[in-house]
């Protein structure tokens, strides 16, 4: 499903002007730091309006400056993983997991949580608290909470740029995993060309506050 945008927004002395058609199934922003990759995938979920444009995902319109048009973020189905995780601290990693279901769209079953546990590897942490996960573990909670809610776009900033890189490379398969079982559309934010080759089926390249090219890859 393609997630069509073109939008110009202005925050501080920051513009984003960014126009592109993206196909994924997993879409993976790179660029500089302050190109614009997090305030895009920001328009995109909802949580900064642009001050004009337009964003629709398939046949769905998210944005539509001329129609007057802003469909809020919970309305959206979007999952999105921080690169922090925040998972709530006084729930269990379990309960973390089930709050989800109070989000999930009512039209088809999504996955069950047991097939989301096995997937990503999570079965022996659902009792710990996040406090007591390793900085891999705790990504891999936020993904299968993500997961949980039945999302129709996944948006992941930078999720693993706070792990070192054996963490990196414990999470980098489970997320394969992922783009692989589910088709779930993802849009990717990475400053890693590593990260980038390994999961992307195109790279958009931004650069200040543009998108200056969009290459399809065919993964080997």
């Amino acid at each position: 499903m393609s997630l069509d945008i073109s939008v110009r927004s202005t925050l501080g002395d920051f513009t984003l002007e960014a126009s592109a058609r993206l196909d994924g199934p997993l879409s993976v922003l790179v660029g500089p730091s302050g190109s614009g990759k997090s305030t895009l995938l920001n328009v995109i979920a909802g949580l900064t309006r642009p001050r004009t444009g337009k964003v629709t995902f398939g046949d769905d319109v998210w944005f539509d400056s001329e129609r007057d048009l802003f469909v809020k973020p919970h309305l959206r189905r979007i999952g999105y993983v921080f690169q922090e995780g925040r998972l709530l601290p006084h729930l269990s990693v379990r309960s973390n997991l089930t709050y989800s279901s109070w989000f999930r769209r009512s039209t088809g079953p999504g996955p069950r949580l047991e097939e989301i546990v096995d997937l990503l590897g999570i079965g022996h942490l659902l009792d710990r608290s996040p406090r007591n996960l390793s900085g891999g573990e705790r990504q891999r909670c936020a993904l299968a909470r993500a997961l949980l809610a039945t999302p129709s776009l996944l948006l992941m900033d930078e999720p693993l740029a706070a792990l070192d890189e054996t963490r990196r490379e414990e999470v980098l398969p489970y997320i394969e995993n992922v783009r692989d079982r589910y088709r779930i559309p993802i849009v990717y934010v990475t400053h890693s060309s590593e990260e980038a080759e390994r999961l992307g089926d195109e790279i958009v390249t931004m650069k200040r506050g543009r998108i200056e090219k969009v290459e399809r890859r065919v993964r080997g």
